[in-house]
């Protein structure tokens, strides 16, 4: 998801500084309580930890939040320069950590308009050669927020993020709103990257068919657990299992029963012993699936 931009720092100093803050408003903007820890170790296939919410927890406190419940790894995510920067930075200085860097949807009609797109696409190509950078995402189309007329601008970042994700051998994170015939004409006619996941997966059953044809990962997130998103469990039902991953969002998207609250690495559990109550699977089995699943997209973190 897109968010305010965050400066980023001067050159020689601390990037961990440099964090974006979600509006509070009225919500409960304490974390829940930790969820029982996994017999099987997880891992948050999409996250966006620059983001502060609620009281704010250091990128150092996620990870160790995460590590005591079994979720041992996060996929960081970027959606401009400042927040790409910022993933890469994480990916580079935390062994529980890998990178996507991209220009989000929502932000490429604004860069374009400043006549910055290039320049940007071009700060992606040169991050996406550092070593921990393992996927181009967050990219796509989103028919939601982005009014007609910034809708071609969509189009040309989406299609130079596919190219970005051939050269650089990564992986795709995929955000995808209200745009699910537009981005499945797009990787057919341009040619997906190898792995190509959809981040928060938002379509239904016939989507899901068609992914698991072509060999997509389909990435739920905390919004499975939601009474109204049946297309989301239909969609889980029918995908093989070896194309599901898992992710937070966070701090969006929590699942039930703390929606409404932050999102955090931590919350994995949850979501994933949702998915197995869906699935009529037992909870460790699905773990080592999805688990080696994310490793096949993304590669070792210990690399």
């Amino acid at each position: 998801m897109s968010s305010p931009a965050v400066p980023y720092p001067a050159e020689g100093a601390d990037p961990s500084q440099y964090v974006r803050t979600r509006e509070k408003g009225t919500r409960d903007v304490s974390y829940p309580a930790p969820p029982e820890p996994l017999a099987v170790p997880a891992y948050d296939n999409h996250a966006h930890l620059e983001i502060e919410d609620g009281v704010g927890l250091s990128l150092d406190e996620q990870l160790s939040r995460a590590d005591e419940v079994g979720v041992i790894g996060v996929v960081q995510a970027g959606g401009d320069i400042e927040s790409s920067r910022w993933s890469a930075w994480a990916a580079a200085s935390h062994p529980r950590v890998l990178a996507a860097v991209a220009i989000h949807p929502n932000e490429a009609p604004a860069y374009e308009a400043a006549g910055r797109l290039d320049e940007a696409i071009a700060v992606i190509d040169e991050l996406a050669a550092q070593p921990r950078v393992r996927a181009i995402g967050e990219t796509g189309l989103d028919f939601f927020r982005t009014a007609e007329d910034g809708v071609p601008a969509q189009f040309r970042s989406f299609e130079a993020h596919i190219a970005l994700a051939k050269k650089h051998g990564l992986a795709m994170q995929i955000h995808d709103r209200d745009a699910h015939d537009a981005v499945l004409e797009t990787l057919e006619r341009v040619e997906a990257p190898e792995r190509t996941v959809f981040h928060c997966f938002s379509g239904d059953e016939a989507m899901a068919r068609i992914a698991g044809e072509r060999g997509y990962y389909l990435s739920f997130a905390g919004n499975v657990t939601f009474k109204n998103a049946q297309n989301l469990r239909d969609a889980l039902a029918v995908i093989p299992r070896d194309r599901i991953l898992v992710e937070t969002d966070a701090p969006f998207l929590t699942p039930v029963p703390h929606r409404g609250r932050p999102n955090a690495p931590y919350l994995i559990p949850v979501t994933l012993r949702f998915m197995s109550e869906e699935l009529g699977v037992d909870v460790d089995e699905l773990c080592a699936q999805v688990a080696a699943n994310t490793l096949e997209v993304y590669g070792s973190f210990e690399d």
